[in-house]
């Protein structure tokens, strides 16, 4: 457990680190995310997003399993 929190923290504070590029990705823009906007509202729902970056942590967390 305590290994899983320390790759945990590490990721975060890499992540911190790397924001102003990684804000520059297409991420949270992607075909299949829903938008919709109207004159005094506006919902956003990143589901393509939320698969991808799901998809990308159960890789990496499988991968430090191994």
């Amino acid at each position: 457990m305590s290994k899983t929190l320390i790759v945990i923290g590490l990721v975060a504070i890499a992540a911190g680190l790397l924001w102003p590029w990684l804000s520059k990705l297409p991420l949270g823009h992607l075909p299949g995310d829903i938008v919709i906007k109207r004159d005094n509202f506006s919902f956003f729902f990143p589901i393509t997003t939320m698969i991808l970056l799901s998809g990308a942590i159960s890789l990496l967390l499988w991968l430090l399993n191994r």
